[in-house]
């Protein structure tokens, strides 16, 4: 089966990239690398002894689009390419709508002319807002508190009407909660080009000397310590899920949705302080003003996907900060 991987030489789109090579599937890659490494594409065969053919293209560009699907005979879709830092979207919020919206557009419009309709959506738990309950189901009501989160929630719902409009489509949209980690290889991981958004990878270059400190967005949160609360998920974890996604949903012509976490939450103090132990590090951080967006707490109730999908996380927190750490130190100098 050939799968076009968008957003392929990114951080979870890498890991998946990997997981369907090891499985058998033949890739493709699509990336404009606004956030990511052409290296990443040698990294991925020297993991797994495998090519994979790619494409340096915008998904924006419908004839550079276009040429991607003449050239393959592409069978299913997973679909990871957009801007997704939630800070920078409430700065930036046109630039966050062009990019993940129009880019999402041209991509199944494209995908139904050459009758590819089967697609995986790497959608995201902010499209819950602030959740009014906890865990978190996949009946619970959406609604956005970002940009970044608006345009995931406004994709689902396209996908959706293009389900009701023909449901010979197989749609599955998975929600995930907070990727970290990185492939027990350490050559690819969370390596984000200038200033990190997230806690994780901002975290590790604490820990090797290239940032002084952690800024901790608040401590007056209604959690355990003040600071944010989240669900933290490996990424090796997540790409699996794909993985299970492609192989149980890809003849089902149906609509599927699930949460992708670990129903479990730490706070961001909670992470500082496993870090610190797992790695033998001291992370310097401050306080500092709450971030325009962030809510409380926020984790899962992965129950469905366990069930339908027939997998359940198997790493943990410690596995998280000593992968990522690790993945930090072997790229040092990379970055």
């Amino acid at each position: 089966m050939k799968v076009l991987v968008t957003g392929g030489t990114g951080y979870i789109g890498s890991h998946t990239t990997v997981e369907l090579l090891n499985n058998g599937y033949e890739v493709i890659i699509v990336d404009n690398l606004s956030n990511s490494k052409r290296e990443v594409i040698d990294r991925i065969k020297e993991i797994t002894g495998k090519t994979v053919k790619f494409y340096e293209i915008d998904l924006r560009d419908r004839n550079s689009l276009e040429k991607v699907f003449i050239d393959n005979k592409i069978d299913a879709v997973i679909h990871f390419a957009g801007l997704k830092a939630v800070g920078e979207s409430v700065k930036e919020p046109l630039m966050y709508y062009d990019n993940n919206l129009n880019s999402s557009i041209c991509l199944c419009e494209t995908m139904k002319k050459y009758n590819c309709k089967n697609i995986i959506f790497s959608s995201s738990a902010t499209v819950y807002g602030k959740p009014k309950s906890l865990p978190i189901t996949e009946c619970a009501e959406t609604h956005t508190t970002n940009p970044y989160g608006s345009t995931k929630l406004f994709i689902e719902n396209i996908l959706s009407d293009l389900y009701i409009s023909d449901n010979s489509w197989s749609i599955t949209l998975l929600r995930y909660f907070n990727p970290v980690g990185a492939h027990s290889s350490y050559l690819i991981g969370e390596n984000p080009k200038g200033i990190p958004n997230n806690l994780m990878p901002f975290l590790v270059r604490v820990a090797t000397g290239e940032y002084k400190e952690l800024s901790v967005f608040g401590n007056d949160y209604d959690t355990v310590d003040g600071t944010g609360e989240r669900d933290y998920i490996h990424v090796v974890d997540l790409a699996i899920f794909h993985l299970k996604a492609l192989e149980k949903k890809y003849n089902s012509k149906e609509l599927n949705i699930y949460n992708i976490g670990t129903g479990e939450c730490n706070s961001v103090l909670e992470l500082v302080k496993c870090f610190e132990k797992v790695n033998k590090v001291k992370i310097n951080y401050k306080i500092v003003e709450r971030r325009p967006g962030d809510i409380d707490s926020c984790y899962a109730d992965p129950s469905k996907a366990i069930k339908e999908l027939g997998y359940k996380c198997e790493k943990t927190i410690k596995d998280m900060c000593i992968d990522s750490y690790k993945y930090a130190i072997n790229n040092k100098n990379t970055n």
